[in-house]
């Protein structure tokens, strides 16, 4: 009587743990960067939120930057140049955060990460 046997061998054990590996990599690489888009989000809700009656676009983009350093936000990161207000045809606005972020990976390979994130703002906008 011949016995079957089952399982990974060393050789498919060790290839499977290289591509795990890699991908974990990848995570490790990636993670910071969508956590910090997530700070930039909650910050952006927040001040959303509180309303903007009168405040200029500088009142309003200080305003972001001090609660995005709530948020672990490095000042790096985003510069005031990225934070737009968007004018729409029907008199709503909204606060607008478009940014890129490039991360070493490996060697010369990069990734580049396209963050663009919009909220409607509650009151008017001052020039």
């Amino acid at each position: 009587m011949k016995s079957k046997q089952s399982g990974v061998t060393l050789i498919g054990f060790l290839i499977i743990m290289a591509i795990v590996g890699f991908l974990a990599y990848m995570g490790m690489k990636l993670l910071p960067s969508y956590s910090e888009y997530m700070g930039v989000v909650k910050a952006m809700n927040q001040v959303a939120t509180e309303g903007t009656n009168g405040k200029s676009l500088d009142d309003i983009r200080r305003g972001l930057m001090f609660k995005m350093g709530f948020q672990y936000v490095d000042d790096a990161t985003i510069k005031p140049a990225n934070i737009t207000i968007v004018r729409n045809s029907g008199g709503a606005n909204q606060l607008r955060v478009a940014y890129d972020k490039q991360i070493p990976f490996m060697y010369n390979i990069d990734f580049l990460l396209h963050f663009d994130k919009s909220v409607p703002l509650q009151g008017n906008v001052g020039e």
